[in-house]
C-alpha cells in the first residue's frame, strides 16, 4: 500500500472532511499528511507505520480525556414552575411568554446531553446525585425531581389543616412534629449537570455518590466497573 492509499483510507475510515481534520484526528501537522501522500510503497516503512498508529492514539486518548466532563451549569438556582400536574426545574419564559435566553438556551444544552447531575438543598450541600444514559439530562432531572421517594427522603414537619378552618393557638390544638414524605422539589434548592461520555457516565456517578455518602438521599450506593462485573459473576 502506498502513502496515498494508505491517506485516502484513514481519511474514509476516520469520517474526516478534509486532510487538515486527519491530520488532526492522527495527531499530526496538515503537512506530515502531504509527505505520506507522495510516498511510495517501498518508502513505508514497519517503524514509520508504527509511529503513525502510537501518535494517532495519543491523539485520540487526549481527545477523549478532553471531552469525558464538560460542565453545562453549576450551582444554579432552581425556580420551579407547576406544570400538568408535575414540577420543572425553571420556565424558560420571560414573564410576558416569550422565551428568555438564558433559560431556554440551558433547556436545550440540557435536552441535548446526557450525564450526571447534582441537586443541592438551601446551604448549598448535595442531597441527590443521579444519571441520564437512555434519556437526556433535563428528562431525568425533572423526573427525579418529582419522583416520591417515602423510604429515605423525609424530613421532620408538622402537618397543618389545608381547608378552611379556624385558627387555634398551640396551647389549644397541639400539633406533633413527624415525618413526613418529601420529593426533591420540595427541598433542592440548587443544580448541577455535567454531560459526560456515555462509558464514564456510571462510573463517575459512582464516584459522587460514595464521595458523598454520608450527605445524600440516594437509596443505593453506587459501584464501580469492576465491583459490578464481580456482582452479576456472583448472581
Amino acid at each position: 500500500m502506498d502513502g496515498k492509499t494508505l491517506i485516502e483510507y484513514l481519511k474514509k475510515r476516520l469520517k474526516a472532511k478534509s486532510y487538515t481534520d486527519l491530520a488532526s484526528l492522527l495527531g499530526v501537522k496538515y503537512a506530515a499528511i502531504l509527505r505520506w501522500k507522495k510516498r511510495r510503497k517501498s518508502q513505508i516503512t514497519s517503524r514509520m507505520m508504527g509511529g503513525l498508529i502510537s501518535t494517532a492514539r495519543l491523539s485520540a486518548f487526549k481527545e477523549s480525556q478532553r471531552k469525558t466532563i464538560r460542565p453545562i451549569v453549576e450551582f444554579f438556582g432552581i425556580n420551579k414552575e407547576l406544570l400538568k400536574k408535575s414540577h420543572v426545574l425553571f420556565s424558560f419564559k420571560d414573564s410576558n411568554g416569550t422565551d428568555h435566553p438564558y433559560r431556554s438556551g440551558l433547556k436545550d444544552e440540557l435536552e441535548g446531553a446526557k450525564g450526571v447531575y447534582v441537586f443541592f438543598d438551601s446551604r448549598g450541600q448535595a442531597i441527590y446525585v443521579g444519571k441520564a444514559i437512555k434519556q437526556s439530562l433535563w428528562r431525568e432531572m425533572n423526573f427525579a425531581f418529582n419522583r416520591k421517594r417515602e423510604s429515605v427522603q423525609k424530613i421532620k414537619r408538622v402537618k397543618h389543616p389545608e381547608t378552611r378552618v379556624q385558627y387555634k393557638t398551640s396551647g389549644e390544638k397541639s400539633r406533633q412534629i413527624i415525618e413526613s414524605a418529601v420529593p426533591l422539589h420540595e427541598i433542592a434548592y440548587y443544580f448541577s449537570a455535567y454531560e459526560v461520555e456515555i462509558g464514564m457516565i456510571d462510573e463517575l456517578e459512582s464516584l459522587l455518590i460514595r464521595s458523598f455518602a454520608n450527605d445524600l438521599l440516594n437509596v443505593q450506593m453506587g459501584r464501580f466497573g469492576q465491583q459490578r462485573k464481580k456482582r452479576k459473576i456472583k448472581k
